[in-house]
């Protein structure tokens, strides 16, 4: 998928199913309706990608039960399951509640330790993306942390470790200091690059002149952005650089994402087939 000249700078590669999964949460969430297979179809034509490659998403989110069929005549309608709106409100809570920058820290941090042995290297590799996925960092072998307190059970559903895992509530004290462990534990830089190349790409006079249209914008920039806040740990402000990018970054995602709501409706509303099941 590509959209924009060559001089456009270089953006995280959206997978069709994060694109779907931010339609979804901005067209479908909380709506109660179903939405024609073909009108998805649609959509995704104008940001590039092919028909089998959203028909092939769709049918693995229906197989994990993300979404649940419905026909009319020879149509297929798509609906959100309990299970995807749970997934979607996590999704817009990061976004819109969340927010890049931490400062509410309390000084405290949520501590994961395992061991697995060799004969499970495969849930370790399955725990470890789980772990960077939910915010976590590995401080040292086998113990990981995050600022904050933090629900962490669901990162162990169905990998079967409740007995290799040991979850903590914890401070640093002397002579280990907070500074230390972002330090240790992160990539700041790393993080730090990721908002960088948001900013490159969104703020600017005119972001993505090559896209045919706002709807595509806005499913672009809700992408981009959820799959930042996703990836970002919400380290504790004052233990982050001065000109640290995700504050600038977060007020440009704002800006966009207000510009583009009513015109990108209007061009939804001409597209989407919609059935309230």
């Amino acid at each position: 998928m590509t959209i924009g000249g060559d001089d456009e700078p270089a953006a995280p590669s959206a997978r069709p199913q994060s694109l779907i999964f931010s339609f979804l949460g901005v067209y479908a969430l909380d709506r109660g309706t179903a939405i024609s297979s073909g009108s998805v179809i649609e959509v995704f034509a104008r940001l590039g990608v092919s028909e089998e490659a959203v028909r092939s998403t769709l049918a693995r989110m229906v197989k994990r039960n993300l979404l649940v069929r419905h026909r009319l005549g020879r149509r297929v309608y798509l609906g959100l399951t309990p299970h995807a709106e749970t997934v979607l409100r996590d999704g817009r809570r990061r976004v819109w509640e969340t927010g890049a920058v931490n400062r509410d820290w309390d000084g405290t941090w949520t501590v994961v330790g395992f061991s697995l042995p060799d004969s499970r290297r495969s849930t370790r590799h399955d725990l470890r993306s789980r772990l960077i996925w939910a915010g976590f960092g590995p401080l040292q072998s086998g113990l990981w942390i995050t600022p904050g307190t933090k629900d962490v059970t669901g990162v162990f559903d169905g990998l079967d470790v409740d007995d290799h895992v040991t979850v903590l509530a914890a401070r640093a004290y002397t002579p280990t200091e907070a500074a230390d462990l972002v330090a240790k534990a992160f990539d700041i830089e790393q993080i730090a690059r990721r908002y960088r190349t948001f900013l490159a790409r969104w703020d600017v006079p005119r972001p993505l002149p090559d896209a045919p249209d706002a709807l595509v914008r806005q499913l672009l920039l809700h992408t981009d952005w959820l799959q930042l806040v996703r990836q970002d740990p919400h380290l504790p402000a004052e233990h982050l650089p001065d000109d640290w990018p995700a504050i600038r970054a977060e007020q440009v995602f704002h800006a966009r994402a207000e510009e583009y709501v009513r015109p990108a409706r209007l061009v939804a509303d001409g597209v989407l087939d919609e059935l309230i099941p």
